[in-house]
């Protein structure tokens, strides 16, 4: 027998993949922005440093790095 759901819960399901969907867009369009700018990542640095954390520990799980060590070279040098 199949059961069609109530008009409020369909609603209340809607807008809860409404909300994903724009939290999923959201999270790329941020890794892609501190994937591609060092500029990004400093400022991310001084704002939301546990978010560039969690972005270098991802990007070296998945087999990258250097990206922490280049970054943190510029920032040494453009201090002097």
């Amino acid at each position: 027998v199949a059961r069609t759901m109530d008009p409020l819960a369909k609603k209340i399901f809607k807008g809860g993949l409404a909300a994903e969907l724009v939290d999923i867009f959201g999270a790329y369009i941020l890794f892609k922005k501190i994937n591609t700018s060092q500029d990004f990542r400093q400022t991310m640095r001084k704002k939301f440093p546990f978010i560039l954390e969690v972005y270098y520990k991802s990007i070296e799980h998945s087999g990258m790095y250097g990206i922490r060590e280049q970054d943190q070279e510029k920032w040494v040098n453009s201090k002097n």
